[in-house]
């Protein structure tokens, strides 16, 4: 059987169709019109003014966050070190004083430079402990994005495990390995293995919270000795943070750029050097007489 489908009684025709209007020539206006597209060619849709942008993804979150905390631990990096140098000065001068009389300026320097490198060391420190434990949720939340897997660990778990003194010797390296681990998109399955810069990382973290326990401890033992102790090692816990500064910022940008090799400012540049292949230009066509103004 054949099934042939026809309009029922009554219905009207089909519409009949409307010839094409013959051009007569662009638009005319009474005056210069007020509208138009903005001048913004080669900019993404989300740039324009007054069209609704998205919240930043979390690559471009964390790229921003590395920028900001990696010029944070450089500054760290040259304030420890300062601090280092005049804590090691002071020690010097600690020593010579045994056998000989100390000038007044010098004595007066060494303490100036030991109390304003100290000072902005702690303050730096802080701002790269809150910029570096922010990045590095963000890093798990763009590692995650990018390798479709849920975090290892909640993220009040990462806090804790990075700020609480003792248990963070051995929760911080691991919970970076597990970061870095997802950065290079392994299995899931496989268990984290932390390559030589996350292992130096670890072990200079170590060696720093080891060093600032001992300090801490020997500031409260009695005696000139024990003070001139507590001097020297004050330095080389400075030399410690400047050590685990500088591997912090590397190992930051290179978990950044393996996780986001492209940055977005060297793709932001967009201009055209050449055309090639293109008509020539003959100039433009004569008005028809029939068009109105």
């Amino acid at each position: 059987m054949r099934w042939v489908a026809a309009p029922p009684p009554g219905v009207s025709g089909p519409r009949p169709v409307r010839p094409p209007e013959r051009y007569t020539g662009p638009p005319a206006y009474p005056a210069p019109p007020r509208w138009g597209f903005p001048n913004l060619t080669w900019r993404p849709p989300t740039t324009v003014p007054g069209t609704p942008s998205s919240l930043p993804t979390p690559v471009e979150r964390m790229r921003m966050l590395s920028r900001n905390a990696v010029t944070i631990l450089w500054f760290l990096v040259g304030l420890s070190a300062v601090a280092a140098v005049a804590e090691f000065w002071r020690y010097a001068l600690l020593v010579i004083s045994r056998t000989s009389a100390l000038d007044t300026d010098v004595v007066m320097m060494s303490d100036a430079l030991e109390v304003i490198a100290s000072l902005l060391s702690v303050v730096f420190g802080l701002m790269a402990v809150g910029s570096v434990v922010w990045w590095l949720l963000i890093a798990r939340q763009a590692a995650a994005a990018e390798s479709g897997q849920e975090p290892a660990r909640a993220s009040w778990q990462v806090v804790v495990g990075v700020l609480v003194p003792v248990l963070n010797l051995a929760m911080a390296g691991s919970i970076l390995a597990e970061v870095e681990h997802a950065v290079l998109r392994r299995p899931a399955d496989r268990r984290p293995r932390p390559s030589r810069l996350v292992l130096a990382w670890w072990a200079a973290w170590a060696l720093n919270e080891v060093l600032m326990i001992l300090v801490i401890v020997w500031r409260f033992r009695d005696g000139v000795q024990a003070q001139a102790d507590g001097v020297l090692l004050s330095g080389w816990l400075n030399v410690s943070a400047a050590v685990l500064a500088g591997l912090t910022a590397v190992v930051v940008h290179r978990l950044t750029t393996l996780l986001a090799p492209v940055s977005l400012d060297r793709l932001r540049l967009r201009r055209v050097v050449a055309v090639k292949g293109a008509p020539e230009f003959t100039g433009r066509p004569p008005r028809p007489a029939s068009a109105s103004r």
